[in-house]
């Protein structure tokens, strides 16, 4: 627990083998529940997760793969029959190790502490983001977390960023089966948020960039910007 509060980290993965073990092993020991959400990875990403020893961990698999925002729904659906207090946490750290665990109760504390709904990483402040992160990556970041600002009514700096926590009473409130299911769920997200008024704070995060490869195409794109504006037209409604 942190602050007295529960604390469940859903870990989505998809084709993680190289990873997904060194993010349970990781995990830092206030952590309660860790979920690991394998979207039909054809590798041994559930096995692994299954046979790390950690008695905290609980291994979701999809049939088929349903994508990123389909599977951190999945964890939050579960989470919530791990969770009573409307401010124990529900943390989100990706199965490839992009995230650090020394960031953990930085996210978490604003959320167990009541101050905050919702707390996104922003990885922007980390000297040399630009150069690890790519150059393409990090104008796409940019954009898409301006617009998203301007979406939602509220500054984001990182919209983009999937390390997060929310509160238990937030997680009730938001449409989880229609969690938009593939990238661009944080945008969605973070438009659902908006319309209800939720409380969304941002703490600095380092990103981590090794062997992972970027799930990331061309194609999510266009859907990024569609949410988006689904997330403006939410707003002007409520």
């Amino acid at each position: 627990m942190l602050n007295n509060r529960a604390v469940v980290v859903v870990v989505p993965a998809y084709q993680e083998e190289a990873h997904i073990g060194g993010v349970i092993e990781t995990m830092p020991r206030f952590v309660d529940h860790i979920i690991v959400v394998d979207d039909a990875s054809l590798d041994r990403t559930g096995a692994i997760a299954h046979g790390s020893g950690d008695e905290r961990v609980r291994v979701i698999r999809h049939p088929e793969r349903r994508g990123v925002g389909a599977a951190i729904a999945t964890g939050y659906a579960a989470a919530l029959e791990l969770t009573q207090d409307a401010d124990d946490a529900v943390a989100v750290m990706a199965g490839d190790g992009q995230m650090s665990p020394d960031d953990l109760e930085r996210v978490l504390l604003p959320v167990v502490s009541g101050q905050a709904d919702y707390v996104k990483g922003d990885r922007f402040g980390e000297p040399g983001v630009r150069r690890s992160m790519g150059l393409p990556r990090w104008i796409g970041g940019q954009v898409f977390s301006r617009l998203t600002s301007l979406a939602v009514g509220q500054p984001i700096s990182d919209s983009q960023c999937g390390f997060t926590a929310i509160a238990r009473g937030a997680l009730l409130a938001l449409d989880l089966p229609g969690l938009w299911p593939s990238f661009g769920y944080p945008n969605d997200l973070l438009g659902q948020l908006g319309a209800r008024r939720a409380r969304v704070q941002e703490v600095p995060v380092q990103p981590i960039y090794g062997s992972e490869i970027s799930k990331l195409r061309l194609r999510h794109l266009p859907p990024i910007f569609f949410l988006i504006a689904r997330a403006a037209a939410r707003r002007a409604r409520r």
